[in-house]
């Protein structure tokens, strides 16, 4: 489990595609303080294992499944990530249950400037747009946001809002996000779980 507040940004220094995968190496300091062969690092919001470390270079193995539903299947050698370990029980919960499994892919839409924020808004797959309300929680990238707006529910392509803080802006790889750049989505876990006890009532 993470929370989607990110520690570090990171850069992916090696990708090395194979027949139904990819092998990423990853430049990274903070997260690589504590880590062990098998720990989960959430990339860009996509939990994956590690399983080498050396010299501030740490290795996963991401299988075909997860390079097509997110945005790691383009992600390029000198690609900027966002970074974070897995929750530990002593993790104060900054931001809200994130499970690191992508639920689709959006696209930056628009970035508005303000004096103290940035407003930014992200177009989503039909399908996720009923997990997605107004001060709610989502996470883009990896990173935990409350939704600022949302398009009506009747809108032929779905959309929401973030207002990104100074902070969020220069730690973690949202303060670059172009409009037409791909960013992975999770939506709230719960919202998952109660349309399914629902469905099966019904």
């Amino acid at each position: 489990m993470f929370t989607g507040i990110v520690e570090e940004v990171g850069t992916l220094v090696v990708r090395e595609d194979q027949t139904d995968a990819a092998r990423l190496e990853i430049r990274a300091t903070r997260v690589l303080q504590d880590v062990a062969l098998g720990d989960s690092i959430a990339v860009d919001g996509v939990c994956l294992t590690v399983t080498s470390v050396q010299d501030g270079v740490w290795s996963t193995d991401v299988m075909a499944e997860t390079l097509r539903r997110s945005s790691l299947g383009k992600a390029e050698k000198g690609s900027r990530v966002n970074l974070e370990r897995a929750v530990t029980p002593h993790t104060r919960l900054g931001g809200h249950l994130m499970q690191g499994h992508v639920d689709g892919v959006g696209t930056v839409l628009d970035r508005t400037p303000s004096t103290h924020w940035e407003v930014v808004r992200i177009g989503l797959p039909t399908g996720l747009a009923q997990y997605v309300v107004e001060k709610g929680s989502i996470a883009v990238d990896g990173v935990s946001l409350t939704v600022s707006a949302v398009s009506a529910a009747t809108h032929p392509e779905p959309w929401f809002e973030v207002s990104l803080i100074p902070t969020t802006l220069r730690e973690t790889t949202l303060g670059t996000r172009a409009p037409g750049d791909p960013v992975n989505l999770e939506v709230d876990v719960i919202a998952k779980y109660v349309e399914r006890l629902l469905e099966a009532r019904r």
